[in-house]
């Protein structure tokens, strides 16, 4: 199936950067090689690599841009924030809320009462700005038709209800193949890697749920927590 093998080498290029990005932060971090790639390792080991974001679907895309996003904000270049805005919201629609909750989580991990860092929130704003006008456009093109970004979040409502939902995400036989080993490995050092990227990840995280919540994506959500908490997860965990 051509289109199948495309989206398997797309999302295989993908998974490889996010990867490589991580042992590039890994070893800036812990200053040990194996840790690093320990970490990476155990990124690429997770059930959510081989099952979901390699068969088809564009999380593994999700996934990269954020990580970009952590190596981004690590290294002080909040100046690229809006280009990983375009790149993911061509991606996922999902990673402007996640991105936004992200950069948010870290901003406010890095706020001091006599220095509220504005610069930074201004390259926030830009981030918000270029990856909603991307999604719009986007979704725009293809209905044929202008498309708002609160009409695709009524759409996406489910009837259920929030908490019937959230219920349905955390229950889920899914979420614990994702996260039944990753999440007691990588709570246990998470105190060893930088406050913003802990901040962050937490603040992404709760924003996922309540989207899945939202939705009743179910197992779905899953993919989602990854690409947002798998990373740092995993490097804790080689720690």
């Amino acid at each position: 199936d051509p289109a199948l093998l495309g989206l398997l080498v797309a999302n295989s290029i993908f998974t490889a950067t996010t990867a490589s990005l991580l042992v590039a932060l890994g070893y800036r971090l812990t200053l040990d090689t194996s840790t690093a790639l320990l970490g990476a390792t155990l990124y690429l080991l997770n059930f959510c690599v081989a099952n979901l974001s390699l068969v088809g679907l564009v999380d593994s895309a999700e996934g990269c841009f954020l990580m970009a996003i952590v190596w981004s904000l690590e290294a002080d270049h909040w100046f690229l924030l809006p280009l990983w805005g375009i790149l993911g919201a061509l991606a996922k629609e999902t990673f402007v809320p996640l991105s936004a909750l992200f950069v948010f989580g870290w901003w406010i991990s890095e706020v001091r009462r006599d220095r509220l860092q504005l610069p930074r929130l201004a390259w926030l704003g830009a981030l918000g700005m270029a990856s909603l006008t991307t999604v719009t456009i986007a979704m725009s093109v293809i209905a044929g038709g202008l498309v708002w970004p609160w009409q695709l979040a009524t759409y996406m409502r489910a009837s259920e209800g929030f908490m019937n939902g959230l219920q349905a995400c955390l229950l889920d036989h899914t979420f614990w193949f994702v996260f039944i080993w990753l999440l007691p490995l990588g709570l246990v050092r998470l105190r060893r890697l930088p406050r913003p990227w802990v901040w962050a990840s937490a603040v992404a995280c709760c924003g996922a749920l309540a989207l899945g919540a939202y939705h009743n994506a179910s197992g779905n959500v899953a993919r989602a927590l990854f690409s947002v908490s798998g990373p740092i997860l995993s490097l804790s965990a080689a720690i």
